[in-house]
């Protein structure tokens, strides 16, 4: 490739117009930032890359202000980026593969002569759909209810609720008026049809009165926060009551309970070595602590859901459906795997965790806080 594109050479390749580049232009979405001797402006090749997220971003239904914020996130690389950008795309085929399996049924049915009803009809695009891409796609992070019901619980008589960090909406009560914060526009623009009303903004600095909700909770999301602390205080300021689902990272035995970091991932102990301690969180909001057991056949696909299901770490889409994996980086990813996979085909997996077959549930480090 040249080392610098002019405009009209960049939307022949892109199959954009020149005026869509002039646009990206004039907002500061994508500018060329290179020159030609004769001082016309060209595209270099970070230029490109840039260009080629805004497009793919674009084309997968983002609107260009969540572009921006995408884009311009301080947090993800080149690869990161395109991590992101393959999840997503991954989803849509799962999708439209399930939508074309519905359509062959009903095609080998009409041709029998078999007439579908209409409630048959509308169930093929619908929950059962969805429940065949949710087999198909393991990763999609789904509530499981049995953590929800202690999420629930703790919340008590709160009618209003603020979910901070909220992603996609997962655990949000149904029975309460929830308000939702989430800074990432790829998680806002993933939440379904009829969620919760989302705010962009950080749990650091909320923007909302003293005391303007019953309770705010944030379920798996501080171990993402720029401050915690700070944030958690935010929660407290604005209201009555705090709940917080997050991982003792202080206790040194849960990595050598958990087989995955103890035996194939302990890269993990660095990620989690600078966190504040779950105990210092607690201090924080004056907040007990509650041990919260993993359910052996848990839905959330969370990094120890799969306690008792090793082989789900094999497939890609669950990975990437945990932040840790992209975090340690593709060749600590690469090793763990490798070695799992021998592990299980050679029995050893079996033979070193023979006792967490029989086990129902199990206590691995995570905590709910309650303030």
């Amino acid at each position: 490739m040249e080392e610098h594109l002019t405009v009209g050479r960049v939307a022949e390749l892109a199959g954009v117009s020149v005026r869509t580049l002039h646009h990206y232009d004039e907002i500061g979405l994508v500018r060329p930032s290179a020159r030609t001797a004769a001082g016309y402006r060209t595209y270099s090749a970070d230029d490109v890359g840039r260009l080629r997220e805004v497009l793919a971003y674009r084309r997968l239904g983002f609107a260009l202000r969540d572009i921006a914020d995408l884009v311009d996130d301080p947090a993800a690389d080149a690869v990161a980026h395109l991590r992101r950008l393959r999840g997503l795309l991954v989803e849509r085929r799962d999708r439209a593969a399930s939508m074309v399996t519905a359509i062959d049924r009903e095609l080998e049915a009409r041709a029998m002569g078999i007439r579908t009803t209409p409630e048959e009809q509308l169930k093929a695009f619908g929950a059962q759909l969805y429940e065949a891409i949710g087999a198909a796609y393991p990763a999609t992070r789904r509530t499981e209810p049995r953590i929800a019901a202690k999420v629930w619980e703790a919340l008590g008589d709160a009618r209003t609720v603020l979910n901070v960090g909220a992603g996609t909406g997962s655990y949000e009560p149904p029975d309460r008026e929830v308000t939702a914060v989430e800074p990432s526009a790829v998680m806002r623009a993933q939440r379904p049809a009829g969620a919760a009303r989302c705010v962009a903004a950080a749990a650091e600095n909320l923007p909302f009165a003293d005391r303007s909700f019953d309770a705010a909770m944030a379920f798996s999301t501080v171990h993402h926060w720029r401050d915690p602390i700070a944030g958690l205080r935010e929660m407290r300021r604005v209201a009555r009551r705090v709940v917080v689902f997050t991982h003792d990272a202080s206790d040194t035995g849960w990595r050598h309970r958990f087989w995955l970091t103890r035996d194939y991932l302990p890269e993990v102990a660095g990620l989690v070595a600078d966190r504040p301690p779950v105990d210092r969180l607690a201090r924080a909001i004056g907040a007990r602590l509650e041990p919260v057991l993993i359910p052996w056949d848990c839905a959330d696909g969370f990094l120890e859901a799969y306690w008792r299901r090793p082989q789900a770490y094999l497939e890609e889409p669950v990975r990437r459906a945990v932040s840790v994996w992209t975090r340690v980086g593709p060749e600590a990813e690469r090793r763990a795997v490798a070695g799992l996979r021998d592990d299980l085909a050679s029995g050893r997996w079996s033979e070193r965790n023979r006792d967490l077959l029989d086990l129902d549930a199990a206590e691995l480090g995570l905590r709910l806080l309650v303030a």
